[in-house]
């Protein structure tokens, strides 16, 4: 006779972001503001907090500016893009030059 306990093994469905807990992550939001820091928390509203948080400013007139905000709490629908950080890369990028600033989303 067959175990009841293998034919009715539980399904664990997780969100394929709680692999990003706890690493450094950039985020884009709807709005062009881009936003890194270490993902502490996320819910499946896609409500995130980040701690160590900075905004990078992105001006075609000025150089990029670094504005510390450290923990932050963003609504999961002002999210546009989330994705990990290769710090790797990342240190190999010259933020001190100017760039176009990205657009907002608009519907």
């Amino acid at each position: 006779m067959e175990d009841k306990k293998d034919k009715y093994q539980p399904i664990k469905l997780l969100n394929p972001l709680e692999k990003l807990l706890f690493k450094k992550i950039q985020i884009i939001t709807t709005d062009g503001k881009v936003l890194i820091g270490i993902l502490k928390g996320l819910d499946q509203a896609l409500n995130s907090i980040l701690s160590d948080c900075v905004e990078r400013v992105f001006s075609s007139e000025n150089n990029t500016k670094t504005i510390k905000h450290g923990l932050y709490l963003l609504r999961g629908d002002n999210i546009a893009v989330l994705g990990e950080v290769d710090e790797e890369i990342e240190n190999q990028i010259n933020y001190d030059s100017k760039i176009q600033c990205l657009k907002p989303i608009t519907n």
